[in-house]
Parts: C-alpha cells; sequence; structure tokens
C-alpha cells in the first residue's frame, strides 16, 4: 500500500523550527564595542635570571693625616718676664707704639709718681707679656723697665726680672741696674759678681767706683786706693769721697750718710751710718721699707655731700652710677661761688665716665661745664683717645702715665684727670680707672 506524503508547507513548517532551535543554543556574537574596550591579555612572565652576589662596597677610609706644624713661639723680649701677677692680660702690648715706649720708660725711671699713677706704673711693667712690635731683646728696654719698678717702688719686682736677664755682661745699662737691684738688696757679693763680669763699659765712672768699693770690702785696701783715686780723676765726688776716704782708712768721721742710690746706700750701711737721717732717693726708700706695694686706698669719709654718693658707687666697682647721683653731681656744678663750683665741675667731668648713659637733658648740662682744658698737649690727648677707642691698653696706660710724670707738684688738671680716667676705663683698665677717679674726687 502506498503511504501518503505529507503536504510541502507542513514540511516547510517543521524546517523551519529545527534551525531556530539550533540557533538557541548558539552563544551570542559580542558587539565591536566591546572588543575595542576589553584589555588585551598579559602576556606570560619571563623567568626570573639567577641573581649573582657583589660585592660590598670598601669602606670609607680617613685621609691620612699631615704633618703637625707648630705655631713659632715669639721670641723673649724685654717684656716678656713677669715679676708678678698683676691681673693684666697677655696682650697688653699689642698695637702699642714703641716709640712712645722709649718716651715713656725713662720718665719711670726717674721720676717717682704718686698714688693711682704710681700704682698703675708698677703693674704695667710688672706684666709678663710679648711687647710691641720691634721690641726685640733690648737690653736697655730691659734696663729702664727694672729701674722703673725701682723707682716707682718695687724693687723685689724688679729684682726678679734682672735675676736671669740674658746680656748682663754685654750691657753696662742692664749690668748697672742689676747692680743697683742687689745693693738695694743688701746683696753686695752679687752686685761685685756683676762688675767683675762685664765685658763692656768696664771704664764707665760708676763701675770704676763700685769695683773700688767692691776691693775694699775685699781687703784689698792698696788695689782700691787705686781705683778710688781713678774714680775721683774722672770726676770728683766729695759724699763719694767721704765716705770712701773713710772706709780706706778704717778710721775717721764719714760724716752722714748718703742714700742717693744703691752704691752710696751700701757704703753708708757698710760703715755703720743711721741710715735713718738721710734723704733717700725713691728707689733707696721703697728698699728700705722692705714691704711689697698696695694698692692705694681712699677715705670717702673726706668726700661731701653731694660727692659721697658717687664716690661710694665708684669705689664699690662692677656697677655704673645711676643717673640721679650723676644729676646732684650736675646740680653742685651750677652753684654761684667760684671755688666750690670749679671743684663741682672736675667732679662731674671725672665722675661722668663711670655714669649710666645721658638723657637729652643730661648731655645738655655736662656739655654746658666750663671747665678749661688741661696741661697736656692736644696731640697727646687726641693719641690717648685714639688709643683707647681702638683698644690699644698698654698705649693708653703708658701716655696716661706721660700726662702723669709731667704734671705739677700738685697734680694732675682736672680735665687731663677725666680724659685719663674715660681713656683707662674704656680699654678695661678699669681698678686703675677707679682709683684715678676716687684720687680725683678727694683733690682739694
Amino acid at each position: 500500500m502506498t503511504r501518503a506524503r505529507p503536504p510541502l508547507p507542513s514540511l516547510l513548517a517543521a524546517a523551519l523550527a529545527s534551525a531556530a532551535a539550533v540557533a538557541s543554543a548558539q552563544p551570542a556574537p559580542q558587539s565591536d564595542a566591546a572588543v575595542a574596550t576589553a584589555p588585551p591579555a598579559a602576556p606570560p612572565a619571563a623567568p626570573t635570571p639567577p641573581q649573582t652576589p657583589t660585592a660590598p662596597p670598601p669602606a670609607a677610609t680617613a685621609p691620612a693625616p699631615g704633618p703637625v706644624v707648630a705655631a713659632p713661639l715669639a721670641a723673649p723680649d724685654a717684656f716678656t718676664t713677669p715679676a708678678r701677677d698683676t691681673g693684666l692680660p697677655p696682650n697688653l702690648w699689642r698695637g702699642t707704639s714703641l716709640p712712645v715706649v722709649r718716651a715713656v720708660l725713662p720718665l719711670l725711671a726717674d721720676k717717682p709718681l704718686p698714688g693711682a699713677a704710681g700704682a698703675l706704673a708698677r703693674r704695667v711693667l710688672a706684666t709678663g707679656a710679648q711687647g710691641p712690635d720691634g721690641t726685640g731683646a733690648d737690653p736697655a728696654l730691659l734696663a729702664l723697665r727694672a729701674r722703673g719698678l725701682m723707682t716707682q717702688g718695687d724693687p723685689k719686682s724688679a729684682a726678679a726680672i734682672l735675676v736671669h736677664a740674658p746680656g748682663l755682661d754685654r750691657s753696662p745699662e742692664l749690668a748697672r741696674a742689676a747692680a743697683e737691684s742687689a745693693l738695694l738688696a743688701g746683696d753686695d757679693g752679687r752686685a761685685c759678681s756683676l762688675e767683675q763680669g762685664l765685658g763692656a763699659g768696664r771704664d764707665e765712672l760708676y763701675w770704676v767706683r763700685l769695683r773700688a768699693y767692691c776691693q775694699a770690702i775685699a781687703g784689698k785696701t792698696s788695689e782700691a786706693q787705686l781705683t778710688f783715686d781713678i774714680a775721683q780723676g774722672q770726676s770728683a765726688d766729695a759724699v763719694f769721697a767721704r765716705l770712701m776716704g773713710a772706709k780706706l782708712a778704717g778710721a775717721g768721721d764719714p760724716g752722714a750718710a748718703s742714700l742717693r742710690n744703691g752704691l752710696d746706700y751700701a757704703l753708708s750701711r757698710n760703715l755703720g751710718l743711721d741710715l735713718a737721717k738721710a734723704k733717700p732717693a725713691p728707689a733707696v726708700a721703697a728698699a728700705l721699707a722692705q714691704g711689697d706695694p698696695g694698692e692705694p686706698r681712699w677715705d670717702l669719709a673726706l668726700l661731701d655731700a653731694a660727692t659721697a654718693p658717687a664716690g661710694r658707687a665708684i669705689a664699690a666697682g662692677g656697677g655704673l652710677l645711676t643717673a640721679q647721683d650723676f644729676e646732684r653731681l650736675l646740680d653742685a656744678a651750677e652753684v654761684k661761688e667760684p671755688k666750690a663750683r670749679a671743684h663741682a665741675q672736675a667732679v662731674a667731668l671725672i665722675a661722668s665716665a663711670f655714669a649710666e648713659p645721658l638723657a637729652p637733658q643730661g648731655r645738655a648740662r655736662l656739655a654746658a661745664v666750663a671747665l678749661p682744658e688741661g696741661r697736656a698737649p692736644a696731640g697727646r690727648n687726641l693719641t690717648l683717645d685714639a688709643a683707647a677707642a681702638e683698644g690699644r691698653i698698654g698705649e693708653t696706660a703708658l701716655l696716661a702715665l706721660w700726662t702723669s710724670a709731667e704734671a705739677p707738684t700738685a697734680g694732675l688738671a682736672p680735665a687731663d684727670r677725666a680724659r685719663i680716667v674715660r681713656a683707662l676705663h674704656r680699654v678695661g683698665l678699669d681698678l686703675d680707672s677707679r682709683a684715678f677717679a676716687l684720687e680725683g674726687l678727694l683733690a682739694p
């Protein structure tokens, strides 16, 4: 029997349904936009090569030390040997003019200075410090330094710098200072040893006279007589003649003691004469005192009522004079009585170095103080001001001493003293500036 075929439309519909089923089982294709934004796949990582160990960096090494360079020491000079502790700094002479030193030291060797000036001279001369540029081992300067100490009343300090002084046999000036120092100390043996060892200047009058004395005390009477005759032939001296004549004769009246110098002192002492009846030279007087020179002392009870507060403040040190105390001094400087006004003006000028900074009115009042200039020449005053402004300590001190040495017996003029006080204060010589000030406040 023949099977009947399905109709054609039915077959077409079945085929379409089968295709639709297959299509629904497949994944939907991606759009162009999705493909563009998707990141590419990362490539596989390359294998890590084996690490080769490296050597550590070399340790840092310090550079080889260079050669040690020693700073050259300054050669000793006429000022380097200390006589005692004075409290002054080792740069005392830095920048000081050597010609100023040569001008002032002879003054200090010949004239004793009173009070504050004498104390300053002793401190400066006794200080061990490198001298001014160009000083060198100048025996003449060292001799002047030692003589200055003896004249200003400090023979022990003079002996301290002379005991090991080099070149005593080559410098008559230095050897004479050492011989005088020894005679004043009662050490005749050292003085005679210096005379015997001297290689230059042995025929100078002082040494001929000392040789006669040394021969006489050694019992060489005939030689001493001959040497004495030579000395008198060079320059007759009545005092030396009577003293030495009595020594050589071993009898007779030698007359009164003489204390003009160390040799006269030694002869008079050797002859047993009464030294108290003779007027001693300054160096001899200091030797007879046999004490260390002290700082000057000031009796503040003698100050008047207006000056006393300023005097106490200056004596105390370490602070400034208050404006109120200084105003009192200016008030006193405006009184009508001439003598009182002059004294008060001097006090105000001197004390101004220690006053607090003044107000405009105070400065005007100080400027109106009409005290005349002092006796020091203008050139020295300008040099003193410049030395103080530039911190030249030794030069400031010497210029102050120069003016002091040339002052009359009555003392420094008030204007000179005021300038010295201000200059010393400015370079740090405070003890000395206050001593000069107090001395001025107490002056009549």
